[in-house]
């Protein structure tokens, strides 16, 4: 289903004789890279750095603070600098550290829409009379880490028990962008009571969830394997975290390994990763197009990795594809495809859709093939593409395997779709928002810098 484009009716605030409006709490729970993370002293609590999100001088901090390794004693992804730890803010609700990434004055100077996450949505559910820290609440989290590990599923629980109080014991609606998606799906297929009644249907009414890789974000994922990950284009990313410096850290994440394409899906087409090589035989050099399936693509990742490694404080760490965290991603597959909807709970998937999305990867060429497998990590990956969002296949994303009261198809980007009108106007009617109460653009949305309140050093 397909919603024209109009204008959004629930921008704007009320004025100071409108009655409190009736309404039911929300939660939105951001996905990869959607929330900020500040690294503090494991034994100073006190002082923290923002890592991730930042422009000023974001590579450096980043190696410096954020590289890590998987523990597969713990199940979580440590911070390789031993007395640091990843800590995501809790201000405003919640709201502070998945509203704008980078909350600079710089940025917010320039209006840096990159990091703009759920600024706007922020902004529009305030205007439709959404109170914060009554009936408005965010939940952001180390994406580091596994969508199922213990402290994540943890913290939503506590996130949805707070809203569901402050609300007056109302059912929550949770809406969830990106790989956020799955880290509700493992929390409702996984969180369950002493009474093994499902603390998911105690406390949620409606989840809608926007973009989410339900089967995997194949051409994505797999390149952010072997290459890496850039997460602004153009200009701006001369600023930021470098592909290569932000591979190194995604084959240490669980959360990665987990957003591989489901092999046991039943895609259009089966997707593959393709490879130029060069090979010699008795003297004689000869060039072949290898194709490799989503089972496949293992042992392609095992020897284009091989000889990965990265330099820490003058130490060399070998960083292979990590066997472990595959193992521990293949259970949280399979409880993603064992996930059912609990009854009473409501369904709506909103998916992007028109644009260029990588699908199958392509490395190397007729005329300029690979010889080693390791050269990969050091080439420009070719794709080719399917209809989504950029970064999630249209495919997957309607991939849910649930009854859902409605999909809706929106022609935006990934994170576009945050900010879209059409979405907003999708989501007001599902929330059954009373449009009377708006007229004018809202300026009750404010993000505050913590860093002048909170010894956050930006």
């Amino acid at each position: 289903m397909f919603v024209d484009l109009s204008s959004c009716p629930c921008f704007g605030k009320r004025s100071s004789g409108d009655p409190e409006p009736d309404r039911d709490p929300v939660l939105l729970v951001s996905g990869i890279g959607g929330s900020i993370l500040n690294a503090q002293k494991k034994k100073k609590l006190g002082f923290q750095t923002r890592v991730w999100v930042r422009i000023l001088l974001a590579d450096l901090e980043f190696k410096k603070k954020v590289w890590s390794l998987y523990n597969p004693k713990t199940g979580y992804t440590e911070s390789l600098a031993d007395d640091t730890e990843l800590v995501v803010p809790d201000d405003d609700y919640g709201l502070y550290a998945i509203d704008i990434l980078d909350p600079s004055l710089m940025v917010k100077l320039i209006h840096l829409t990159d990091v703009y996450h759920f600024h706007d949505m922020i902004d529009m559910l305030v205007g439709c009379g959404f109170k914060k820290g009554t009936t408005l609440f965010g939940y952001g989290y180390d994406f580091r880490q596994s969508n199922r590990i213990d402290k994540l599923m943890e913290g939503l629980k506590v996130k949805l028990e707070t809203a569901y109080k402050a609300a007056g014991h109302r059912k929550v609606t949770i809406i969830s962008h990106s790989m956020g998606g799955l880290l509700v799906l493992c929390f409702m297929s996984l969180h369950k009571d002493i009474l093994r009644q499902q603390v998911f249907s105690k406390f949620v009414n409606k989840w809608i969830t926007i973009a989410s890789p339900f089967q995997g974000a194949p051409g994505c994922i797999n390149d952010a394997l072997l290459t890496g990950l850039q997460f602004v284009e153009g200009f701006e990313s001369f600023f930021f975290v470098s592909r290569w410096t932000m591979h190194q850290l995604l084959v240490e994440c669980p959360s990665i390994y987990e957003m591989l394409a489901n092999p046991e899906f039943k895609w259009k087409k089966q997707p593959q990763i393709d490879v130029w090589r060069k090979q010699s035989e008795n003297g004689e050099a000869s060039i072949k197009l290898e194709s490799y399936s989503s089972v496949e693509s293992i042992n392609l990742f095992e020897e284009a990795l091989r000889q990965n490694e990265l330099t820490f404080e003058g130490n060399t760490i070998a960083l292979p594809f990590n066997f472990s965290i595959l193992k521990w991603a293949a259970g949280t597959r399979q409880i993603i495809n064992n996930a059912q909807l609990p009854d009473g709970v409501l369904f709506y998937n909103i998916y992007g859709t028109s644009f260029d999305t990588p699908f199958d990867v392509c490395y190397g060429s007729e005329t300029s093939p690979i010889e080693d497998l390791s050269e990969i990590c050091h080439s420009i990956p070719q794709y080719s593409y399917v209809d989504g969002d950029g970064t999630v296949p249209a495919e997957s994303a309607k991939g849910d395997n649930f009854p859902a009261v409605e999909r809706v198809g929106v022609a935006a980007s990934h994170r576009g779709l945050l900010r879209d009108k059409t979405v907003f106007k999708v989501i007001q009617k599902w929330l059954g928002v009373d449009q009377k109460i708006s007229t004018m653009h809202s300026k009750t949305s404010r993000v505050v810098d913590v860093a002048s309140t909170h010894n956050v050093i930006v």
